[in-house]
């Protein structure tokens, strides 16, 4: 049972006063909780820090990359039990497919032979009476019309359009656009660069888009219909050496013909009327026209093979959005391309050093919690005497256990508290103190410094287990010392 005696007499020894401050066992004490507030203190700043880069590589990048893409046919047609074949047939059907003058012609390609017919009779004898009750070929074909059900034609169901998908409220899409994407090369005076053409609607990319708000010169306004105009990002300006109002060539070879030259690509001179820097290594890779002019450059004006891309609310939230397309929507999962086909194992490598950092800091701060329960052990052999007076004054076995564990926890939280602070104050204040030493790392996408992203329940969870480890380690001495026996602890004194 747990006595307030106890927290008293733990909270007493627990704290440090100008008498044990000399003493081996004190030294061990507050080295513990140094280990304990440095080792937070570093988890705070790095999982920080790690947070802050993976927001920048999810603004920079994702930023450019469609969310979710829906392409093509979407809706996965599958045909109910009514219209399958084993039901739709009458016995009348059944029978008649079942004789041996249909399989025989079933088996045969083409328009059998008198020899053809004379081998498969030898092959397979067939008496004079079944044969004459084997109906003909024309016969079967209008047994076979008259007896199918009109509920095959009408139990299909007619597939949704990409516009009524679009007009569909999902959870956490925030907004949806007509959006094509084509491999082409960029050619300009000096160089020649492979892009992905993105064709896009300009006043929803000024509304839903991080690339909108990086815009260096130009808008997205400024891609009207017909005026074959391009977006393209600081890196590719840089490598083509083209600047506003500059004119490249765009060649498409998947919408090539073949002339009597030979196989001729589709190419079209674009205008560049605007520079966008995302900071990321898509800026080379990507060019922004209308969607219409990007229609035309492959040789589809009307838009058949253009799909759906969709805004989310939060990217890392795709497979939410991806499950009420399958479920709700009935979208084939085939025809659905999210951004983790292509940037996926750069986050699942930025996730894994998060956690394999976030694991070998908590095992600093685990050797420094453990460091308590040689303190405590020390502090158990030395006051043994001790222990057996309270025993024999009729303090229970467990309130001396309860004792030396919050102790323990005493320990925790000042080590916690002061790493907590610690941690808190340099992380908001890193870059300030990284320019004075001399060191700036300017990793930000507006160069800023160092990325920060605090979590305050990322936080609060860790604090909370470095509390945990310093009471699992309190548990040993606190059991040994509820073991001890007052007779023999005072023949000794």
């Amino acid at each position: 049972m747990f006595y307030p005696l106890s927290a008293f007499i733990a909270y007493r020894y627990a704290k440090s006063n100008k008498a044990s401050q000399t003493s081996f066992v004190s030294f061990i004490n507050r080295f513990s909780v140094a280990g304990i507030a440095l080792g937070l203190m570093a988890l705070i700043i790095v999982v920080s820090v790690m947070n802050g880069l993976e927001g920048q590589l999810k603004q920079r990048i994702l930023g450019i990359v469609p969310h979710i893409e829906i392409t093509k046919t979407p809706i996965e047609i599958t045909k109910t039990p009514i219209a399958s074949n084993s039901l739709s047939k009458t016995p009348i059907q059944k029978e008649v497919a079942e004789t041996p003058t249909l399989k025989m012609q079933n088996s045969l390609s083409g328009t059998p032979t008198q020899k053809e017919v004379a081998n498969e009779a030898t092959k397979t004898p067939i008496t004079t009476d079944k044969l004459s009750q084997t109906p003909n070929v024309k016969e079967v074909r209008k047994t076979a019309e008259l007896t199918e059900t009109p509920t095959q034609k009408a139990t299909e169901p007619k597939p949704l359009s990409l516009n009524e998908i679009s007009m569909t409220p999902i959870e956490g899409v925030v907004a949806s656009m007509d959006y094509r994407e084509a491999e082409a090369v960029v050619q300009s005076r000096s160089d020649l660069r492979g892009v992905q053409v993105h064709g896009v609607q300009p006043d929803v990319m000024l509304e839903h888009t991080l690339v909108a708000n990086h815009m260096e010169q130009g808008r997205f306004s400024d891609l009207a219909k017909g005026s074959f105009a391009a977006i393209i990002g600081r890196s590719l300006a840089i490598k083509l050496e083209a600047r506003v109002g500059d004119r490249l060539r765009v060649m498409v070879a998947g919408a090539s013909v073949f002339t009597p030259f030979g196989r001729m690509p589709s190419q079209r001179l674009v205008t560049v009327v605007g520079v966008f820097d995302m900071g990321s290594q898509m800026d080379d890779k990507v060019m922004y026209m209308n969607l219409d002019d990007v229609n035309r450059l492959m040789r589809d004006p009307k838009g058949n093979e253009q799909s759906l891309r969709f805004f989310l609310n939060d990217a890392f939230n795709y497979q939410t959005v991806v499950d009420q397309l399958t479920d709700r929507v009935g979208v084939s999962v085939n025809n659905i391309r999210t951004w983790r086909e292509r940037q996926g194992p750069l986050f699942d490598a930025v996730k894994m050093e998060k956690n394999m950092m976030t694991l070998m800091l908590l095992l600093i701060i685990a050797v420094a919690a453990f460091n308590i329960v040689s303190a405590l052990v020390m502090v158990v052999t030395e006051k043994q005497g001790d222990i057996a007076v309270l025993q024999t004054q009729g303090m229970l076995p467990s309130s001396v256990m309860w004792i030396f564990v919050l102790n323990g926890l005493f320990n925790g939280i000042k080590g916690a508290g002061i790493g907590l602070i610690l941690g808190v104050f340099i992380t908001l204040q890193l870059n300030n103190i990284l320019d004075v030493i001399g060191s700036p790392l300017a990793l930000a996408a507006d160069g800023r410094g160092l990325p920060i992203e605090m979590d305050v329940v990322q936080i609060i969870s860790i604090t909370l287990l470095s509390l945990l480890l310093c009471v699992l380690a309190s548990v040993y001495p606190a059991r040994k010392a509820m073991k001890i026996a007052p007779s023999q602890a005072l023949q000794n004194e």
